[in-house]
């Protein structure tokens, strides 16, 4: 009997070390709603490509970024940090992408690239970077072609970095992420590979959203009725973007910006089934933040209000993962799941839980037994940061402060999910509101690392927006 099963462990030993490593594609956009999908419900917007994915694996329909602005975001996912513990409170400045000042900001933390570099993978970058010296590869990305910037003014004739160099990309810089995150896993696809492929687009901001489309989606949309952008009369806390508020051209080109996305997304996933690496791939796409689109006559995150907002549409981002034969498909999960959760559920999901980084400790959950079907317990709830404000957001309750002066928010998101009604102050929720503010010191009391807490006097790696 013990033979037996000493042979019975041998030879699982042996199938596990014979089983190729799962490769890792993360398409990750830029300032995009959940809601501006069709597998999210929009109506509207053509995105059949990202739809399927959804409906060949799982759809996470609460998942919500920890930040509303793009850097902080983007160094959340990567390490599994909050703002208060990677130290980059908002989005990051030019002077730190290139130029004698230029710094790589996630130097100092263990993050996804570094983790499967070890392991025995080749990463690559396509896209957006803004975390600091984008000229040079960085973080255990070997393969580098990027922007020199963070913000987008447009999609065409703009400077790429590639081959550590600067030049000029004239044509669709959306289709030249998606060229050479094919170039990259063709190169590679004979070993585990992880491509980190970071769409600009949507962005939905600035002037950009003047400019009419000009992608193949430009003429579909043309003179398009938009039924999921709402028409509201201005939120009197709307402080930039009020030039596109409630314009056609904008939504035209929020619209036109999403399916040029689609279309290479579906181009990446026809070169992984080519190339016979559907099976072997985890596929996830998800969004930096969340973006509102006239809701609440809001248009925007929340640097673009003043107060910054915490409203949940700029915090709701996609949240896909796809691996046939892996990850059961056609399904979706309610979970309230944060950002900083992705690290260790990722890790997880690749056999690789055990080298999810330690110092500093992750607020993050390993959600990935959910991906195989399993049943795990979990709580609903998730914090938020942006500068001085932090809210927490857990099933029935929405509680938002501000520091030192408020003002604060609170909202039974059972009754009101559009967060239209106030109850901060209110007779009879008193309780309610106490019980989350110490929720919410007792989160960044553990976590926060002092040097980065603004609350209490830390700094923060980028530009302050907000005193």
């Amino acid at each position: 009997m013990n033979f037996l099963r000493l042979f019975v462990l041998l030879a699982t030993a042996a199938v596990a070390l014979a089983a190729p490593k799962p490769n890792l594609v993360f398409i990750l956009t830029d300032n995009q709603g959940a809601w501006t999908l069709g597998c999210y419900g929009n109506p509207d917007i053509r995105t059949p490509h990202i739809d399927k994915l959804a409906a060949e694996g799982i759809r996470f329909t609460r998942a919500l970024s920890s930040n509303p602005v793009c850097s902080p975001t983007r160094a959340t996912f990567l390490t599994g940090l909050i703002p208060s513990q990677h130290g980059v409170h908002s989005f990051l400045d030019p002077k730190f992408m290139m130029g004698p000042q230029a710094y790589n900001t996630l130097a100092e933390f263990t993050s996804l690239g570094e983790v499967l570099r070890d392991a025995g993978y080749v990463c690559g970058l396509s896209g957006k970077w803004h975390l600091g010296a984008n000229l040079t590869p960085s973080e255990g990305f070997s393969f580098w072609v990027t922007k020199p910037d963070g913000h987008t003014t447009e999609f065409y004739d703009q400077q790429v970095i590639e081959d550590g160099k600067l030049r000029k990309e004239a044509g669709y810089t959306t289709d030249l992420w998606t060229r050479k995150g094919i170039e990259f896993i063709e190169q590679n696809k004979a070993r585990p590979f992880c491509l980190f492929l970071a769409y600009n687009g949507p962005y939905s901001l600035g002037q950009l959203m003047m400019n009419p489309p000009r992608n193949r989606h430009a003429e579909f949309y043309k003179g398009k009725a938009f039924t999921s952008f709402p028409r509201d009369a201005m939120h009197p806390w709307q402080h930039a973007n009020k030039q596109f508020h409630n314009k056609q051209n904008a939504m035209e080109r929020v619209a036109a910006e999403t399916s040029g996305v689609d279309d290479g997304v579906g181009e990446i996933m026809a070169t992984l089934k080519r190339h016979g690496l559907d099976d072997n791939t985890l596929v996830v796409y998800a969004a930096d933040q969340g973006w509102m689109g006239g809701q609440n006559g809001m248009w925007g995150m929340g640097d673009h209000f003043r107060p910054i907002g915490a409203h949940d549409l700029m915090m709701q981002i996609p949240l896909l993962f796809r691996q046939p034969g892996k990850i059961p498909g056609g399904r979706t999960n309610d979970f309230i799941v944060s950002n900083y959760d992705f690290l260790p559920s990722v890790l997880g999901h690749l056999g690789l839980g055990d080298k999810m980084p330690q110092k500093p400790k992750s607020p993050g959950r390993d959600f990935s037994p959910v991906l195989l079907g399993k049943n795990i317990p979990w709580e609903n709830v998730v914090f938020y940061e942006m500068e001085t404000v932090r809210a927490v957001r857990a099933e029935q309750w929405k509680y938002v402060a501000r520091h030192p002066n408020g003002p604060g928010e609170l909202y039974d998101m059972k009754k009101d999910p559009q967060e239209r009604f106030n109850l901060f102050g209110q007779p009879g929720t008193e309780t309610v509101r106490a019980t989350l503010a110490r929720q919410l010191e007792e989160f960044f009391n553990q976590y926060a690392d002092p040097q980065y807490d603004i609350w209490k006097g830390g700094r923060s790696k980028a530009k302050r927006h907000a005193e």
